[in-house]
């Protein structure tokens, strides 16, 4: 059974910042392409980072400078570094993995964690 299980949030300042944790475990990680997504109260979900099975990365507009995602093929974890966090951050984040292009079928196979919650206030 694949598990996503995310950790990391909590409550923090304006300016503060918080890293996000998603342990994967029950596939073959290095074979997934790995993102964080989020979502605000009366929001829809949104993709904040992602970043593939080779290791390339992309960061959304609206958190460019401030977030950055990585991964640790060994510890089978992949990272959300958030800096200068701003109240408009606050939002459920989900770690989602997605079967890349070299290990389907089946193709866009995909898994989702439960969240952590990111609440940014002074």
């Amino acid at each position: 059974q694949v598990q996503l299980v995310e950790s990391g949030g909590g409550l923090v300042q304006p300016g503060g910042s918080l890293r996000l944790s998603c342990a994967v475990s029950g596939t073959i990680f290095s074979n997934y392409n790995m993102g964080w997504y989020r979502q605000a109260p009366g929001k829809q979900r949104e993709l904040v980072a992602s970043i593939s099975s080779i290791g390339n990365s992309n960061v959304a507009d609206f958190v460019k400078g401030r977030f950055t995602i990585s991964r640790d093929n060994i510890k089978d974890t992949v990272y959300l570094q958030m800096n200068s966090l701003k109240p408009e951050d606050t939002a459920v984040y989900y770690c989602n993995a997605l079967l890349d292009d070299m290990h389907g079928p089946p193709y866009g196979m995909n898994y989702w964690g439960k969240g952590t919650l990111v609440t940014v206030s002074s």
